[in-house]
């Protein structure tokens, strides 16, 4: 599964967003659901990122966008 999120991430390192989130939009996993709120944060949606933080388990992130995406796909390397 690890690789079908990091196909996610590619996706949207190559400008598609929607792709992107194709690929999490089904999947239940934590990993999947931070993916989400990433792509809901780079949409500029922060209630919906919020909901999707919730989900993934993680605390809502404010930072660099592209910081938070490197560390997820670290975190995906390593799952």
């Amino acid at each position: 599964m690890a690789n079908d999120l990091s196909a996610a991430i590619q996706r949207l390192e190559n400008g598609d967003w929607d792709g992107a989130h194709a690929a999490v939009q089904d999947d239940p996993s934590a990993d999947a659901a931070w993916i989400h709120a990433h792509l809901h944060r780079v949409e500029g949606d922060l209630g919906n990122a919020a909901y999707w933080y919730r989900r993934a388990g993680r605390p809502v992130e404010s930072g660099d966008l592209d910081a938070e995406r490197r560390a997820i796909a670290e975190a995906l390397r390593n799952a």
